[in-house]
């Protein structure tokens, strides 16, 4: 039950085969809610309730037959289950909509990129170590009481919390250094820290200024080894009448809501324009799932011709 539960929420990524728009409204959502994340774990409880009253039970010399298996109890686990997924993807930097269906608002801590090999390497460690040490205690004390393992589960996620808590620390650290400097003589107005996934002291700066987003690796560790002037430099766009239309259409309103960092380009395609909104959240050259983007086709007297969501990997982002 508490692995089921636990790999459930993200039966919503089959939305990605429903396209870039299904899946930016879908994906973390409605199974990563507070909402959702109860109804899915009543569901799975009540199926594995039904199933166990299905199963033939067996009945040996030593041992009665189970007693059937009770709701709330089956509840419990499988809400356990389901909250730890949401956790550890609130951890992460593309967060969920925790209030869905109620407000569309996307949380998220920035404590750690999707896959975290430090994560999965602590929890891999203390499902083995404990094997590891059942064998050798077998041979020292064989016959006496078996250890259940539970001290060994309750340390690994006492050590989980504790790495999670240390990255929160270093993430406050990577924005103050990014607000503390200028980036080409442009004063920070605003900044925003990414986790890298190799080492939790690399992390990935976008700074906001005036009339720049600059782009900024952040050696957390060597401080002083930080060139806030390496920075990469994203001009926003100057006001235009096919910008201002885009901005009021429907597909910009809804990627605005998902967008942390927006960023739009405007471009001539013809005679006609192009303007497209990214989140500068992801990197140019992301091609995970949610690096999502909206274009937006305006003709010559800036009426709206077609929008599209598409996904930054997809052929036909360029």
């Amino acid at each position: 039950m508490l692995v089921t539960a636990g790999l459930a929420p993200d039966l919503d990524y089959a939305s990605y085969f429903g396209g870039a728009s299904a899946f930016m409204r879908l994906h973390r959502s409605a199974m990563h809610s507070l909402t959702g994340a109860a109804a899915t774990a009543c569901a799975i409880a009540y199926a594995f309730c039904v199933l166990d009253r299905k199963l033939p039970r067996q009945k040996t010399a030593q041992v009665n037959s189970p007693a059937p298996l009770r709701f709330l109890p089956a509840f419990a686990v499988c809400l356990i289950g389901v909250a730890s997924h949401v956790l550890l993807d609130l951890a992460s930097g593309v967060g969920v909509q925790l209030l869905w269906p109620f407000r569309a608002h996307w949380s998220g801590w920035d404590l750690a990129a999707n896959f975290d090999p430090w994560i999965l390497g602590l929890l891999v460690a203390g499902l083995l170590l404990p094997l590891l040490f059942k064998l050798v205690n077998e041979e020292v004390t064989s016959g006496q009481k078996k250890r259940t393992g539970m001290g060994a589960a309750v340390f690994t996620l006492i050590l989980v919390a504790a790495y999670l808590g240390a990255r929160l620390h270093l993430h406050s650290q990577a924005v103050d250094l990014l607000l503390s400097r200028e980036y080409h003589g442009r004063v920070a107005l605003s900044g925003e820290a990414f986790p890298e996934p190799s080492t939790p002291f690399a992390w990935r700066g976008v700074v906001e200024t005036d009339n720049t987003l600059e782009e900024v690796e952040v050696p957390l560790g060597r401080s002083d080894e930080f060139d806030s002037n390496s920075s990469v430099t994203h001009y926003k766009p100057e006001e235009s009448p096919a910008l201002e239309a885009a901005e009021k259409s429907a597909a910009a309103a809804r990627f605005l809501e998902y967008a942390r960092i927006p960023i739009a380009s405007v471009r001539r395609v013809e005679a006609d324009y192009r303007v497209e909104v990214h989140d500068a959240r992801f990197p140019s050259d992301d091609d995970e799932p949610a690096n999502v983007f909206v274009r937006i086709d305006l003709d010559s007297n800036c009426q709206i011709r077609r929008e599209a969501f598409l996904f930054a990997s997809s052929p036909n982002a360029q």
